[in-house]
């Protein structure tokens, strides 16, 4: 049966209700509920939009089960993630939350889903919203790979490219605690120096005085632990005042948005990413390499060449994810009950070689990430495109 497409709701209901989009099979027959929080405008945007760009493409039903999924956005501030978070699982009694996509909203929404005993799902990078595994962590899931797994890849990367001293400078959040405390662990393993420390804000407009005591400093490397746009900056300044040396970023800014906003300033730039990023460059044996150009090549048919992001192939991750734990989940109870959404944190913990956009994933009561090495792989910007390293 083929069912007639919705009216499009008016633009003032739409600003009013703080909706970017409700996508649904038929109100009636939407039984499985999917809230979603998403930063699609403010500092986080470019890492936003691309997420909801891949929900968009999700099928309409999830393991067989017609499904409604609603999308809010927070405007990249942890506060409103949360009202917006308490909306959907008080008001709107989702059975899943998918999102937040930046670490301090993840954080701020723990309580929210725990108190609710609603599985969160989130697009974040940092580890610490998954660990230590207990209290109100248990309900909360990952998608993108760790800090701590892109911090041993990039680490390993640089002993073997003979860099021994580095300089850092990150986010003065949770996002930037995380890399240091990751990053400098790798370091010390692989006998590298982290000599020099600085912090900028997401919103910051200058960051030369950083800039100067990292170049004071002589490292042969400089790490920058930012995400989306606001990581040009430290970049672009390094490079102004001269800096030769090698920058690495993370894997939070493989976005078009980067590559565009950075230009020449980040050509050469190195970088731990996921398989999506690199698709059309990775070894042809990699085992996630037929799922990440599956997807690239859909969402690029859709969006345009070259648009993909890291954070569009982790939101994709997030439908073979449900398709596995909701199809078993359904076995226990139905969806919009207490019951079910206490199932399907079960069956989400108990994915077993899962292959998605992004990697492999096996998950247990103690791993509610899942994803190996094989979800990690080193990236560079080469004439603004992403491309896995040729050596």
């Amino acid at each position: 049966m083929t069912l007639p497409a919705l009216p499009r709701l008016p633009a003032s209901l739409r600003r009013a209700a703080g909706v970017a989009l409700v996508l649904t099979c038929a109100a009636a027959q939407a039984d499985l509920k999917v809230g979603v929080d998403l930063s699609s405008t403010g500092p986080a945007a470019a890492i936003g939009i691309t997420s909801k760009n891949a929900i968009l493409m999700w099928p309409k039903t999830i393991a067989g089960q017609p499904v409604q999924v609603t999308v809010l956005d927070d405007a990249s501030d942890p506060g409103a993630a949360v009202r917006n978070i308490r909306k959907l699982v008080d008001e709107d009694h989702v059975d899943v939350v998918v999102g937040p996509n930046i670490t301090p909203a993840a954080l701020a929404a723990l309580d929210a889903v725990a108190a609710a005993q609603t599985p969160m799902i989130t697009l974040v990078g940092s580890g610490s919203i998954v660990e230590p595994q207990e209290g109100a962590r248990t309900w909360a899931f990952k998608m993108a790979q760790s800090d701590r797994a892109m911090a041993d890849v990039m680490t390993r990367y640089m002993a073997n490219h003979g860099v021994k001293t580095v300089g850092f400078i990150g986010f003065a959040d949770s996002y930037g605690d995380s890399w240091l405390n990751e990053f400098t662990r790798f370091a010390d393993l692989r006998k590298i120096r982290v000599i020099a420390t600085e912090r900028f804000n997401r919103t910051d407009a200058s960051v030369t005085g950083q800039a100067l005591k990292l170049i004071a400093a002589k490292p042969d490397a400089i790490l920058v632990a930012g995400a989306g746009t606001p990581a040009v900056l430290p970049q672009r300044t390094l490079i102004e005042r001269g800096y030769k040396g090698a920058i690495y970023q993370t894997h939070g800014i493989a976005t078009p948005e980067f590559i565009k906003l950075g230009g020449k300033d980040v050509d050469g730039t190195l970088f731990p990413t996921q398989p999506v990023v690199v698709a059309r460059t990775l070894p042809a044996d990699h085992p996630a390499r037929q799922a990440a150009l599956a997807f690239v090549d859909a969402y690029d048919a859709k969006y345009g060449a070259g648009t993909v992001t890291q954070f569009a192939g982790d939101a994709a991750g997030v439908y073979p994810r449900l398709a596995d734990a909701v199809g078993r989940a359904l076995k226990v109870a139905q969806p919009g009950t207490p019951a079910f959404r206490a199932a399907l944190r079960r069956e989400l913990e108990r994915a077993h070689e899962l292959v998605v956009p992004n990697g492999v994933v096996n998950t247990s009561d103690k791993d509610h990430v899942g994803l190996d090495q094989r979800a990690s792989v080193m990236g560079i910007v080469k004439q603004g495109r992403f491309v896995y390293p040729s050596q």
